[in-house]
């Protein structure tokens, strides 16, 4: 409703997950794609990437509650231009779609200042650019810490998340890396350098 009363902005369809929105693209050919990220079936950030390798002609903006890096930097990859929080108001949404439609990027003033704090922040030169086996930054300090021989509990109040959470964190990292405990985990983290063993400083 808010969408089609913006100026400059025509709705011609919406979706209720990422399958839909690609099936949309397809029929519909729209300029821009207003995209959320979490959702059933299919994400955001995998129906980004699908639209902007299958139909390069429309821009996606993601326009979503979650500004942390776990979401953000996945939606970036995937090709969205713009970033926005579900707090932006007509104006920004109106001048985000402007943006992308003229090559800009449209990004709210919360998340270019979280990408410019991101490329100031010192890399460590021991840990890879990319995580090994397709594992997320959340999943690698996951490892890192079961490498520090924390417990799930305390794994989950360092995180400020829920056990439940940690325990889904493991079961996927466990599963992308081919672990079968804690052990080789650990093995794992200081073999691909997400942790350093005991006595160890890094250089």
């Amino acid at each position: 409703m808010l969408l089609g009363l913006l100026p400059g902005i025509e709705v011609v369809g919406a979706g209720g997950d990422g399958e839909e929105a690609v099936r949309l693209v397809a029929e519909l050919a729209p300029d821009v794609v207003l995209m959320d990220l979490r959702m059933p079936r299919c994400d955001g950030a995998e129906a980004t990437r699908r639209i902007r390798s299958q139909y390069p002609g429309t821009q996606v903006v993601v326009l979503t509650t979650y500004a942390d890096d776990e979401s953000l930097f996945p939606a970036l990859k995937a090709g969205a231009r713009g970033y926005l929080t579900k707090d932006a108001g007509g104006e920004e949404i109106v001048r985000a779609v402007e943006d992308v439609l003229s090559g800009d990027a449209g990004l709210s003033p919360k998340i270019q200042r979280r990408l410019l704090e991101r490329l100031s922040e010192p890399a460590e030169a021991t840990r890879p650019a990319e995580p090994p086996d397709g594992l997320t930054l959340r999943e690698t300090e996951v490892i890192a810490l079961i490498a520090e021989g924390m417990t799930n509990q305390e794994i989950a109040r360092a995180l400020h998340v829920s056990t439940a959470t940690v325990k889904t964190h493991i079961n996927n990292l466990f599963a992308k890396a081919g672990l079968k405990d804690r052990a080789q985990a650990v093995r794992y983290a200081y073999r691909h350098g997400l942790a350093q063993p005991p006595g160890r400083t890094r250089g």
